[in-house]
Formats: structure tokens, sequence, C-alpha cells
């Protein structure tokens, strides 16, 4: 049985309900590690970029409002996972860096997910992986598209 209950035929709510589930998905698990969603990104941001990413690069790789990223970061270091320093050469731009608890934090919770996140789309044949990316690659576009003929869709 398909997302779509066994129907034939897919429609566009039966991808939204896909995408809304495995938000779920995500959403539950950053719970369970006592953060935000949104904390739980910025810290996979981080932990993906190798310890260290620039607040600039969080908010264009997560797709996420400055203004989240910072109450976030926020956030992950009052629990002391990460610290923030300006870039060499800066007074404005920020980097996020794992502490010491924040790499213990994320060996411990963020690191397996990555790793259950892995396994799970090599579950899928090699074509099949490069076709859902291909696939969910222009859909995104599309929609991207759509929108902005609508004119209505505020940019960051």
């Amino acid at each position: 049985m398909g997302a779509n209950g066994g129907r034939a035929g897919c429609t566009v709510r039966d991808l939204d309900c896909i995408y809304r589930e495995t938000d779920k998905l995500y959403y539950r698990f950053a719970r369970s590690c006592g953060l935000s969603e949104s904390a739980y990104w910025v810290l996979y941001g981080v932990v993906v970029g190798g310890g260290s990413a620039s607040v600039r690069s969080l908010v264009e790789d997560l797709s996420i409002r400055p203004q989240t990223a910072n109450s976030a970061l926020r956030s992950l270091e009052s629990k002391g996972l990460v610290s923030l320093e300006f870039e060499p050469g800066s007074r404005k731009n920020k980097v996020a860096l794992l502490t010491d608890a924040g790499r213990a934090f994320s060996a411990e919770r963020v690191e397996p997910a990555l790793a259950a996140e892995q396994r799970a789309f090599e579950r899928l044949a090699e074509r099949d992986r490069s076709e859902l990316v291909r696939l969910v690659g222009e859909f995104a576009a599309a929609v991207s598209d759509e929108f902005d003929a609508l004119g209505e869709v505020d940019a960051r």
C-alpha cells in the first residue's frame, strides 16, 4: 500500500502528506533530544559542517530565516552545545562552533540520526535514490516558479 492508501493515481496532496509525516518524525526526534525543531536542524548543520558553520551558511543551507537561526543558536548556546565567535576578520558575521559538550551530545544524538538517515536512503536502489533526488529537486523548482508567478511569495 502506498502513501495514497492504495488508490490509483497520486495527487499533490499525497506528496504533502508524505512531507508532513516526515516533518513530524523530525519534530518528534528533535523533542526527544530536548531541542526545538529549529535548534535540532541548526545543530545538525553545525555537525554536518564538521563542527563549525557560519550563521550565513546555516541560514542558506537550512532555508531558514536569520532570526530563526539566531534564536536556535541562543538556545544551543544556553545549553552549552555551541559557542559563537566572529568570523576571522569580521566584526559582524558569526560562526557557530561545537563545544566539548556539543560534540558529546552530537555523538550520542545527532550522528546516530545522520547514520540512520543514510541507512534509510541506502535501502533504496541507487537508481531510485538518484531519481528521487532529481524528481524532488524538479518539483521544488516547479513550485518555486508557480509561487513566483503568483507574485505573492515574500522573499526571505
